[in-house]
């Protein structure tokens, strides 16, 4: 099994406009082994099939809607990596 150093959780509902670059953002960070719970909260639009484009370190978890808490709580369930982080599928990273 590879070690894990940052797992980001990324709840998402609906944000297909957004998620590639906040994705991107993410990907940007360097120096540490990535781990990307992209957890889809019953999204109606294309935002899993968009997140499930970029392969690993991004995994897709589909869920029904329940809500960023419940999205957070189940990508904090998931994660392997020594450190947790948060983005929303609104939101940029800055590089490293």
């Amino acid at each position: 099994m590879n070690t894990v150093d940052l797992s980001v959780i990324v709840p998402c509902y609906n944000g297909e406009r957004y998620l590639a670059e906040a994705l991107r953002s993410v990907l940007g960070q360097r120096g540490v082994s990535l781990e990307i719970l992209v957890i889809d909260d019953g999204s109606t639009d294309n935002s899993a099939a968009i997140a499930g484009h970029f392969g690993p370190p991004v995994q897709v978890i589909r869920t029904v809607h329940g809500g960023v808490a419940a999205a957070r709580a189940l990508g904090v369930s998931l994660a392997r990596g020594g450190i947790l982080a948060f983005c929303d599928a609104d939101d940029l990273w800055a590089e490293d």
